[in-house]
């Protein structure tokens, strides 16, 4: 990983991190169960991660000359959507893991209803942030990042996503455009919306975003088909949550499909896909590039 790069990374998840803890931060209530739920909430909010979709948001803010503050409220949004999906997704009627970010999973260390109704508060929470006019003030840009969030989250998003993933647990997957469909959904949805949403917040027009949204849905791909790969090659050391679960189950996947070194030409297949959308940003674009060129190297 170049330094730039890597040190990019660890500025944005800081700050980041700085803005979840105040928006978390909020009067505790006398009942004790309610201060419970925040905990909760911080638990999983705050328990580390890599920060990317926080960090593709300011950059492709940045990129179109938005501003710091209202792009950190936007990308806080985005990953308490993404926390609340993790929280679910390792509930014992989804995936039933034990070990998220090296750490026990929300229902884990506390329990299930807890687990449920934390990954749901910060759902809501997510949208609270996005259309209070301290994120941005027009209304319409509020509006415009609240619809793309639930869009990227609903049910032709990541919902839709996970219901495909479980499903395909239980069936043999027709082929390659099965798989494809699931992992944009599932995974590509939310990081396009969060290239997308800092354009958005920025005030860009229908060509950057475009841009940068496409960037976005081919990194996620990327993403999520080297996710499949450290799932078979990975260790639970490195990448903080179990290992070798897709085989297990018997859950399709580019791996199980076309084998480790197939599945990584897929993936890079997507990483060029999503740099050419650079091109049109020029070297404005090159953290977003290096973010995308490390995807087949990572390890966690």
């Amino acid at each position: 990983m170049s330094s730039s790069y890597a040190e990019a990374l660890a500025a944005v998840a800081a700050d980041v991190d700085t803005t979840i803890a105040s928006l978390l931060d909020r009067p505790s209530s006398k009942a004790d169960e309610v201060a419970n739920l925040w905990g909760a909430m911080r638990y999983a909010s705050l328990a580390g991660g890599k920060r990317l979709r926080p960090f593709l948001v300011l950059s492709a803010a940045e990129i179109c000359g938005g501003d710091r503050r209202t792009a950190l409220r936007v990308a806080a949004a985005v990953e308490m959507m993404h926390t609340y999906s993790l929280v679910h997704d390792d509930l014992p009627a989804m995936d039933d893991d034990d070990l998220r970010r090296g750490q026990a999973t929300l229902h884990k260390k506390f329990d299930e209803a807890t687990a449920i109704l934390a990954g749901d508060a910060l759902l809501t929470l997510a949208f609270e942030v996005l259309a209070d006019p301290q994120t941005h003030a027009d209304p319409a840009v509020r509006a415009a990042l609240v619809l793309g969030l639930a869009r990227a989250g609903g049910p032709d998003g990541m919902a839709g996503g996970q219901m495909l993933d479980l499903r395909a647990e239980r069936r043999p997957v027709e082929g390659d455009d099965e798989i494809m469909r699931l992992e944009a959904m599932k995974t590509g949805a939310l990081f396009a919306w969060s290239c997308e949403a800092g354009a958005v917040a920025a005030g860009a027009d229908d060509v950057a975003r475009r841009h940068l949204r496409e960037f976005g849905a081919d990194f996620g791909l990327a993403f999520q088909i080297t996710d499949d790969i450290l799932d078979e090659t990975g260790d639970a050391a490195e990448t903080g949550k179990a290992v070798g679960k897709d085989n297990a189950r018997g859950k399709a996947t580019f791996v199980s499909r076309h084998g480790l070194d197939g599945a990584r030409a897929i993936a890079e297949r997507h990483i060029h896909a999503a740099v050419e959308n650079l091109d049109f940003f020029g070297e404005k674009a090159d953290l977003l590039r290096a973010a995308a060129e490390r995807l087949i190297d990572r390890r966690a």
